[in-house]
């Protein structure tokens, strides 16, 4: 019997103390865990160069801008601001002081300057409902242009971001805030019970929960955004509406690239909402300000698609916002169909990768 113990005790010293090194690494960490591990890294690197490619030299860019002034001047002055230096206005000529300040509030343009001929004291409209950045850039590129002039110009903001939003990123950091909700709802769910669903009933059943999710994390964001903190105007139950569309268009985007790909779909969200999303959505810096490629695909994604729209309820009587809805309704719409035909794809299927939960 001791001479068994003594055996015993050998081999487990052995497996303990004699075996490789390497054969303890891959005990510690498997191969599926040194994939994902990589995978995670190049995240990060994406999500370093993203952000700071995006935000480490905003300087505008042929911001749309509208010039009131005589018949006589009007041209030649729209054809200097469009020559100067970087191209940082797209100018064009504007009927009157009332169209200009139409085309500011429908979001059709940025800022307008309405010239006085009998005087050297210009009036600047800008926006700041639109992003405080994005005014102040306009701001200084024409006092820059009018000062070449021997000219001045005094401000008037036609939709001033509220007293407490004074940076005019509360609605960004609510749309964030719903992106996140989104995807983590729908990554619980994959930690819980499989990132695949085993059956269509299964599939429906997800996005049932998730629907009901996404009205109260909906109605929770604009509840905190608006009664509660005061940070932001606006109707409440349009803001309600756009947050439980964000939630369930961003949650049903993760179960599709989890139908087509397993748990690696959270990483697939990840990087289509957080990475590429995030730092396009002209939250900090609205679209003008943005290098081109970040100004090209930020309309066309959840968090810029929703940041606009949030804009345009607090501080543009709910103008402009068609388009941005139809990209969130065609998130939510492309993400539920998909899911449900993977779902009904793998209809039957009885074993679950290793790495997943059987439901």
């Amino acid at each position: 019997m001791a001479t068994a113990d003594d055996g015993t005790r050998g081999i487990r010293d052995q497996d303990t103390h004699g075996g490789s090194f390497l054969g303890e690494v891959k005990d510690a960490v498997s191969a599926r865990a040194a994939l994902l591990m990589i995978g995670v890294l190049a995240l990060t690197a994406l999500f370093i160069a993203s952000y700071a490619g995006a935000f480490h030299s905003p300087k505008p860019k042929d911001v749309a801008f509208a010039v009131v002034a005589p018949q006589q001047m009007s041209g030649q002055l729209v054809e200097r601001l469009d020559k100067l230096p970087g191209s940082p206005l797209d100018p064009r000529a504007a009927s009157s002081e009332a169209d200009a300040e139409r085309q500011l509030k429908e979001r059709d343009i940025d800022g307008a300057l309405i010239v006085d001929p009998r005087g050297s004291t210009d009036e600047l409209l800008v926006a700041s409902g639109s992003g405080a950045s994005l005014s102040q850039a306009v701001e200084q590129v024409v006092t820059q242009a009018e000062k070449a002039q021997k000219r001045t110009v005094q401000v008037r903001d036609i939709a001033p971001a509220d007293k407490d939003d004074t940076r005019g990123l509360s609605s960004f950091y609510l749309v964030v805030g719903w992106c996140v909700g989104g995807y983590l709802c729908a990554a619980i769910l994959a930690i819980s019970f499989g990132a695949r669903p085993t059956n269509l009933k299964r599939a429906v059943i997800r996005l049932a929960a998730l629907a009901i999710y996404s009205v109260l994390t909906g109605l929770a964001g604009a509840v905190v955004i608006g009664p509660i903190l005061g940070a932001l105007p606006g109707s409440l139950y349009g803001l309600w509406g756009l947050g439980a569309l964000i939630v369930f268009a961003v949650g049903a985007t993760t179960f599709a690239f989890q139908a087509i790909a397993g748990i690696i779909g959270i990483g697939l969200t990840i990087l289509v909402v957080v990475i590429a999303g995030n730092p396009s959505a002209g939250g900090a810096y609205p679209y003008p300000l943005l290098p081109d490629f970040w100004r090209a695909i930020g309309p066309a994604l959840p968090p810029g698609a929703g940041t606009w729209v949030s804009r345009s309820i607090a501080y543009f009587h709910g103008d402009a916002v068609t388009g941005p809805l139809l990209v969130l309704s065609a998130w939510a719409v492309a993400g539920t169909v998909l899911t449900l035909v993977f779902a009904a794809l793998t209809k039957g299927r009885t074993m679950i990768n290793r790495s997943e939960v059987r439901q």
